[in-house]
C-alpha cells in the first residue's frame, strides 16, 4: 500500500463495504440493495459482469418507469449511495487484482497529488478516484469508478461523457475494470471481455470439421453448458426447433419429428427450447433464403444472410442484408450478437414465412421470452459499443417490437441507437438515419437531414450511398448547367431586344 496516509473516502469506502458484509443499513439508504445482495458480491472480476447487468435493468427500469432523468436522481441520496457503493466495490476488486489495496482521493487530495488533472467541480463522477497499485504516484494508475457507471445507466447520443483521464469512458465496471488489469491478467480475461453475467460462456472451441457434439456435466445439459453441434446436426436442429418452438409449417416431405429423432434432439438439448436457442453457437440454418438485392453491391465473396424478404418495410430487410454483407470491424460484442442473431433469425424465417403483416404473427409467451431474452443480449452488444448490435436492436425497437414500455419511447430509443452507431462512422447506420429523415420514420421529415447522413455513408465508403449521392450531384450539374443556358438565353434575347429598339429609335428619328 501507498505510504500514503488514509483519507477520508478510505474510511468511508470500508465503512460501505462492511455495513454491506454484515447487512447494516448505510446511511441514507441504498438503491438496489436487495437485488446487490443477490448478485453475490465476491470480489470476482465476474462479479462486475453480474453490476453490469443490474445497472443495464436499472437504466430499463427508469425508462420504463418515466424517471430516467439523470439530474434528479443525482439528488437522491438513495441513488448516490448506490452509485458510489458500486465505485467502491469496483475499485476493491481492481486493487486485489493488483494485489494491492486500494486508496481513495477526493477532489481536494486528487487536485494536491495531481495538479495536472483537469477536473470539473460540479461533476458528480469526477468526486472521487481510486489509486490501485502499490505505486500510486503514477497518475495512469487512477481509476475514475463513477464514470463507467455513469455511462451505463445515462449514456446516448446526446449525453456524452468525457473521461477525466482523456479517451472515452467505458460502459460498464467488468470493461473498466478489465483495461486496468496488469498485463499477463488482462490477456487472460480479453476472451470473456464482451459476455455478461447472465450469459452463457462460450468456450474458444476449435472449429475442425467433427461431426460429434459435447454436452458438459456427465450428460445433463444446462443453460450454463457449453454445446458444441456440427454443422449437419445443428441444421436439422434449427429445422426441428423451427417447427417445435414457433411453430413454422415446412414444406419438406419428413418435418415430423419421430420418436428416435425426439430423443436424440433432447439428449443434445436444454430442457427448455429457450435455452436451446441461447445455446447454439455459430450455427447456420439449412438452406438459408436471402433477400434480393438490388441497390448494395460488393466484389468480394459475401455471407448468405438467414432472413428472406417479408412485409417488413424495406429498409429494415435492406438493413439485415447489410448487416450482412457490409462488414465492419467491432471492439466489443461479437459473441453476445451473434448468439442474439441466432435465435432472432429463428423468428424472422417464421414470419417471413407468414402471407401476412409482421403485427398480426401471434407468438406464445414462452417464445416471447426467448424473444426478449435474445433481445437483452443485443442489447448488452450494443451497450458495450457494438453497433452491428445498436442497429438490429434499433429495428425492433422502431418496429415496436423491442424492449421499451411504449411505442413512442420505443421509437426515441431506436432513433438514439441508430444515432449512436451513426456517430461512430457505421456507414449502414448512417444509411438508414438519412432513409428515416427522408420518409420521416422515427422522426421528422427533414431533407437537408437526410442528405447530410447520405453523404457521411458515402463519404465512410457506403457503395449505395456514394451511388446515390453521384448521381445527385449529376442532377445538380445538369440542373445548374441549364439555369446557366436559360440565364444566358434570356440576357441574349434582352440584348436583341436593346439593338432592335434603337434600331428603331434611330429609323424614326430619321
Amino acid at each position: 500500500m501507498s505510504a500514503s496516509p488514509l483519507t477520508p473516502l478510505d474510511y468511508i469506502a470500508e465503512g460501505y463495504w462492511q455495513d454491506f458484509l454484515v447487512g447494516r443499513p448505510i446511511a441514507g439508504g441504498i438503491a438496489y440493495e436487495t437485488e446487490l445482495r443477490a448478485y453475490t458480491l465476491d470480489e470476482s472480476l465476474e462479479s462486475l459482469q453480474r453490476i453490469d447487468t443490474l445497472l443495464s435493468q436499472v437504466r430499463r427500469d427508469m425508462i420504463k418507469s418515466g424517471i430516467w432523468d439523470e439530474t434528479t436522481l443525482l439528488v437522491d441520496e438513495r441513488y448516490r449511495n448506490f452509485m458510489v457503493f458500486l465505485a467502491f466495490y469496483a475499485g476493491r476488486v481492481l486493487a486485489q487484482q493488483w494485489q494491492s489495496k486500494p486508496h481513495w482521493y477526493g477532489q481536494f487530495e486528487l487536485r494536491k497529488r495531481y495538479p495536472k488533472l483537469t477536473l470539473i467541480t460540479d461533476d458528480f463522477y469526477q468526486h472521487m478516484a481510486v489509486g490501485y497499485d502499490n505505486d500510486s504516484v503514477v497518475k495512469e494508475h487512477l481509476f475514475f469508478a463513477l464514470e463507467p457507471i455513469g455511462l451505463r445507466l445515462f449514456g446516448h447520443i446526446d449525453r456524452q461523457f468525457n473521461a477525466v483521464q482523456g479517451g472515452q469512458v467505458e460502459s460498464g465496471l467488468y470493461q473498466a475494470v478489465s483495461l486496468r488489469l496488469p498485463t499477463i491478467l488482462s490477456k487472460d480475461v480479453h476472451l470473456v471481455s464482451e459476455l455478461t453475467a447472465d450469459k452463457v460462456a462460450t468456450n474458444k472451441a476449435t472449429t475442425h470439421k467433427a461431426t460429434t457434439h459435447q454436452v458438459t456435466d456427465s450428460g445433463n445439459p444446462s443453460a450454463d453448458s457449453n454445446m458444441y453441434v456440427s454443422t449437419s446436426q445443428s441444421s436439422e436442429l434449427l429445422e426441428k426447433l423451427e417447427e417445435v418452438s414457433i411453430g413454422a409449417e415446412h414444406n419438406q416431405a419428413n418435418a415430423v419429428v419421430t420418436d428416435s429423432e425426439s430423443r436424440a434432439i433432447q439428449s443434445a438439448m436444454p430442457d427448455t427450447v429457450t435455452e436451446l436457442q441461447a445455446s447454439i453457437v455459430s450455427v447456420e440454418s439449412e438452406n438459408p433464403v436471402r433477400p434480393e438485392l438490388t441497390k448494395v453491391t460488393n466484389p468480394t465473396a459475401k455471407p448468405t444472410s438467414s432472413v428472406k424478404n417479408t412485409s417488413t418495410p424495406e429498409m429494415f430487410t435492406q438493413l439485415l442484408v447489410e448487416l450482412d454483407e457490409i462488414a465492419v470491424p467491432q471492439p466489443t460484442g461479437d459473441v453476445q450478437y451473434h448468439q442474439a442473431r441466432k435465435v432472432l433469425d429463428q423468428f424472422e424465417q417464421h414470419i417471413a414465412k407468414q402471407n401476412k403483416p409482421r403485427r398480426q404473427v401471434i407468438f406464445s409467451n414462452d417464445h416471447n421470452t426467448a424473444k426478449n431474452k435474445a433481445l437483452l443480449t443485443l442489447q448488452a452488444a450494443a451497450e458495450d459499443g457494438n453497433t452491428t448490435a445498436m442497429l438490429r436492436l434499433a429495428m425492433y425497437e422502431l418496429l415496436g417490437e423491442g424492449l421499451t414500455a411504449d411505442s413512442d419511447n420505443q421509437k426515441k430509443s431506436g432513433v438514439e441507437w441508430v444515432n449512436q452507431a451513426a456517430s461512430k462512422n457505421d456507414s449502414r447506420a448512417q444509411r438508414i438515419l438519412s432513409k428515416m429523415y427522408y420518409q420521416g420514420v422515427g422522426v421528422s421529415q427533414d431533407i437537408d437531414s437526410g442528405k447530410y447522413w447520405l453523404e457521411q455513408a458515402a463519404d465512410n465508403g457506403h457503395t449505395e450511398a456514394a451511388n446515390l449521392v453521384q448521381q445527385w450531384q449529376q442532377a445538380e450539374m445538369l440542373l445548374t448547367t441549364q439555369k446557366q443556358e436559360q440565364h444566358s438565353t434570356k440576357r441574349y434575347q434582352l440584348l436583341i431586344g436593346a439593338i432592335i429598339a434603337v434600331a428603331l429609335l434611330i429609323i424614326l428619328i430619321i
